[in-house]
């Protein structure tokens, strides 16, 4: 095995090396197919997409070739690509990771967990309701991988208390299957050694006996089965729900930042999209989608029994449920009593989460009314409550300090430090949002979104109902195969120039494709939770494809749902909007010259 691991590493090295030397080779026949400009821009996109999609690079390292390429191949000078690393999206983001990383370092994300896990309960369809909702609201906040590897050891202790070690059952299983066949070679019928004490207390024959060991062992197979689908359940909701979490709140995950930084760069007047728009447009949609998705895993894993949902338990199950009981208790008593850091990590959240939702509501002023138009932005916002993490004590300040001159001046430890936040930022996401900036500004520079928008001719008699399903669909499934940031880079500006095509609020077509990224469910590779998961050993890939293909198919209808529905009022979708409007009348200037240069360049060859 070990020969065989080695081999396939150095397959995967000879494989990157490849991809490395020959996509430029392969993708120079585009530099001759296009316009000079515009062929130069989609070449870079395409070796950035196809790096991203095999990960021939690390995914940062790829988000940076703009900052190369472009400036080298004439599309882009660097004074207007480097600035596209650092716009007020990406400190927005900045400032939900360190929000992120102050609540890991005082364990308040474990403590929420456990105590929404004592009030749920602990029958299986509970505790996955509870583990769902869970790790979806956590999700909301963190990232869904840190969510996802901060629930599964809950799980995990969980699982162990109400089934014992899985492994060693299995174990136990087989070899009592074993003795039941050594047994019954020579004629001698037995029962499992649990049930032997009944068989102690009655005198009976030889034929009863078969027959309740055949009995007994029905019951174990079912018992062994019931407890494996259960395992599988609980598993596989923690990386649905971080993923659906994540998609409630514009911090949540990347490709919901991608679209706010690329609407301002193709639609500068467009100010429709903010943290609370966007929390009450996709907020409603996460908690339908995640009720369904626990009746669907619910039911397809035996935590909900339609056909016997009368019958009484057994007194197995009664037990196995009062030690995960205990379980959750005794791991929430570890926690001990609720710290002054706590405590205050919880108000700084709540301000967080209260001050970017009120900015700008839309729907009544925001408190950024009382400042200049324009000037306050959700990053601004973010940021000055991050500040204050860094210099606020993490324990209660004594006030008898400031009068004892015998008081030894020692220093207090802040709610976070710098160095806490270098370690568990995860700093390479910036670079990753950057890289789909600069990818964008390039686009839009070159000319290259108004050639895609000039070969899309075809879709325009497509009513725009049918391509957000389509949209949805052919981007949920991409997604199983790439990352779903590099996946939303590539998709958004080639569905801006759809929408002005197809004469639709370009936000019917973008919001779509954004949160279409993040339902990637049927394979492990997808996303890294569904990896996570996967990890356990206590999972197969047809578990995840049998379960991803519904939820894939409810996410793609349900969002269809809410695009027609309440995100209409919302994002006033019926109308065609004057920031669209303003860019299409400037793409259409553009579409005569693009054209004559595509003519001028046929007639050469």
């Amino acid at each position: 095995m070990a020969a065989l691991g080695a081999l396939v590493k150095k397959a995967w090295s000879v494989r990157r090396f490849v991809v490395l030397l020959c996509a430029p080779l392969a993708l120079l026949p585009v530099l001759l197919s296009l316009p000079p400009k515009e062929g130069r821009c989609l070449y870079v996109i395409l070796l950035m997409a196809l790096y991203w999609c095999t990960e021939a690079l690390p995914l940062a390292v790829t988000a940076l070739l703009p900052i190369v390429l472009f400036p080298f191949l004439g599309i882009l000078p660097s004074n207007k690509v480097c600035p596209q690393y650092f716009l007020d999206t990406n400190f927005l983001f900045l400032s939900g990771l360190i929000m992120a990383s102050a609540i890991e370092e005082w364990n308040l994300h474990r403590r929420i967990a456990l105590r929404v896990l004592m009030l749920v309960g602990v029958q299986p369809a509970r505790l996955i309701l509870g583990m769902m909702l869970t790790t979806s609201f956590l999700s909301m906040w963190l990232s869904n991988t840190a969510s996802t590897a901060m629930m599964l050891p809950i799980a995990n202790a969980i699982l162990k208390s109400l089934f014992g070690e899985k492994d060693t059952s299995k174990d136990m299983n087989r070899e009592n299957e074993e003795n039941q066949a050594s047994l019954q070679q020579n004629k001698l019928y037995t029962v499992p050694t649990e049930m032997q004490f009944l068989a102690s207390t009655e005198d009976k024959d030889l034929t009863e006996e078969k027959e309740v060991a055949s009995d007994v062992l029905s019951d174990l197979k079912k018992e062994e089965e019931y407890k494996t689908n259960i395992w599988k359940g609980f598993l596989i909701s923690i990386p649905y729900a971080a993923s659906i979490g994540g998609t409630a709140t514009l911090t949540g995950t990347a490709p919901n930042l991608i679209l706010l930084g690329q609407l301002k760069s193709y639609f500068p007047e467009c100010d429709v999209v903010n943290f609370g728009s966007w929390f009450m447009f996709a907020f409603p949609l996460m908690l339908i989608f995640l009720l369904l998705g626990w009746l669907w895993i619910s039911i397809l894993y035996g935590g909900i029994n339609l056909r016997g949902w009368r019958t009484k338990k057994s007194n197995i199950r009664v037990d196995a449920e009062a030690r995960a009981r205990e379980v959750i208790k005794e791991d929430y008593q570890k926690l001990g009593p609720t710290k002054f850091a706590e405590q205050a990590i919880f108000f700084f959240f709540c301000m967080f989460a209260i001050m970017l939702f009120s900015r700008d509501p839309k729907f009544i002023p925001g408190w950024a009314s009382l400042f200049a138009p324009g000037f306050i932005s959700d990053a601004v916002t973010g940021i000055t409550i991050v500040i204050i993490l860094f210099f606020f004590p993490s324990q209660k300040p004594s006030f008898r300090w400031w009068f004892d001159l015998k008081a030894p001046n020692t220093e207090t430890q802040p709610l976070l430090t710098w160095r806490k936040a270098q370690e568990t930022v995860p700093w390479n996401i910036i670079l990753l949002l950057g890289g789909g900036f600069a990818m964008a500004k390039g686009c839009e520079e070159s000319g290259l979104s108004v050639w895609i928008g000039g070969r899309l001719h075809p879709l325009e008699g497509v009513p725009p109902p049918v391509a957000v399903i389509l949209i949805t669909i052919v981007i949920a499934l991409f997604t199983e195969f790439a990352s779903n940031t590099a996946t939303i880079i590539i998709f958004l500006p080639v569905l801006a120039e759809l929408a002005i095509r197809l004469k639709v609020n370009p936000l019917y077509l973008m919001i779509p494709g954004t949160i279409g990224c993040s339902y990637a469910f049927m394979l492990p590779v997808s996303t890294p939770p569904n990896s996570i998961a996967f990890s356990s050993g206590h999972l197969m890939v047809k578990d995840m494809a049998r379960t991803g293909l519904l939820m894939n198919l409810m996410g793609v209808l349900l969002l269809s749902l809410a695009m027609n529905t309440w995100a209409k009022s919302i994002f006033q979708l019926g109308t065609f909007p004057a920031w669209a409007n303003i860019h299409a009348e400037n793409a259409t200037s553009l579409l005569p010259a693009v054209e004559n240069v595509t003519l001028s360049a046929l007639n050469k060859i």
